[in-house]
């Protein structure tokens, strides 16, 4: 429970409303739930609804926020309905809503899978053995391989078919050009070089966008995955791309203390998957042949610096005065940096 706090203030909401409404989802609810907020995620605001009976989750856009494209409620329903018959691991939608007399946004409630998430270190009383984290970091791969061999059709209103890894170059160059600050590298022999080495797509399949084990609920006792949340990434798209985005994230034991300090995920745990034994493991799985792994790998590196530069220029325009966000202008550098050593 360490990563649910109160409601704060200003992401209050009228529960009254909520439960009436919910009632109508789930007739057999009893007494008002006792709410509480996920402090994790910085996109859209998250909370725990505790009844006598059961846990519910409440996603919703961040107060204020308009942008329907960048906190899309009914996409992130559409994903995860279309999905849940063919991947078991995705929360069943109780419902959503689109009249704001509730909560003045789109919003949806879905089921809680119980179990564990890791975030950048164990939890306390919490101790994992090399065959434990070898076992997790195994169904991780098994299950990203699971999901990318649905067929896409089930998501067809998503698919804009071939060119996906041109269009995600493109687009992840132009957002860099827009964000740029004068204490991090313009990027542009990165950004052609990724333009002069982009591979065809692979395959068209369901990707996640952001599979990493923070976001990967495990049954610790059977070291397994048993759900997987935070879909609003999602779409069709080329697997080798949803592969690369996420292992820039992913620290193996042995990298620099800089690029260590960037860690997220207990990735470096006795036991743990490196990055090519993950890629070497996915495409024995998948049978997708890839000689070359480097182009992904380089772009990885590149879509997580743009996604920390849009956070570190709204920093500096003082948008922002989150102190988390005060060393994202370094972490832009090294990033850029050790893609171009990938790169040369």
């Amino acid at each position: 429970m360490s990563e649910l706090s109160e409601v704060r203030g200003e992401d209050s909401f009228d529960v009254n409303a909520l439960h009436s409404w919910l009632l109508e989802q789930l007739p057999d609810l009893s007494g008002l739930p006792q709410v509480m907020q996920f402090r994790s995620g910085a996109s859209n605001l998250t909370y725990l609804l505790q009844y006598p009976d059961r846990d519910l989750v409440l996603r919703r856009p961040p107060f204020g926020i308009k942008a329907a494209s960048a906190h899309d409620m009914r996409r992130e329903v559409l994903i995860q309905s279309s999905l849940k018959p063919y991947f078991p691991y995705v929360p069943k939608i109780i419902g959503f809503n689109d009249d704001p007399s509730i909560m003045n946004s789109d919003f949806y409630v879905m089921e809680r899978i119980s179990g564990t998430i890791l975030r950048r270190d164990l939890p306390m009383g919490i101790d994992l053995t090399r065959e434990q984290t070898s076992a997790i970091g195994n169904s991780m791969i098994d299950g990203w391989v699971e999901l990318h061999s649905i067929d896409a059709a089930i998501l067809e209103s998503l698919n804009k078919g071939d060119g996906y890894v041109s269009r995600q170059v493109d687009g992840w160059s132009k957002r860099y050009r827009a964000a740029l600050t004068d204490d991090v590298p313009n990027g542009e022999d990165l950004m052609k070089w990724l333009a002069e080495h982009q591979p065809l797509d692979v395959k068209h399949c369901v990707i996640h966008g952001d599979w990493r084990l923070d976001n990967i609920v495990l049954d610790l006792n059977a070291s397994k995955m048993v759900g997987v949340l935070d879909w609003e990434l999602a779409t069709v798209g080329d697997p080798l791309m949803d592969l690369g985005s996420s292992l820039a994230y992913w620290i193996d034991a042995d990298d620099p203390l800089d690029f260590a300090n960037l860690r997220r995920q207990p990735s470096n745990l006795p036991g743990m998957p490196t990055r090519d034994e993950i890629v070497a493991r996915y495409l024995d799985l998948s049978g997708i042949e890839c000689e070359d792994f480097t182009f992904y790998e380089i772009f990885g590196l590149f879509r997580l610096s743009v996604i920390i530069q849009q956070i570190w220029i709204r920093f500096r325009l003082g948008q922002t005065t989150n102190p988390a966000f005060a060393e994202f202008g370094s972490a832009v550098n090294l990033l850029i940096n050790r893609a171009r050593g990938l790169m040369r």
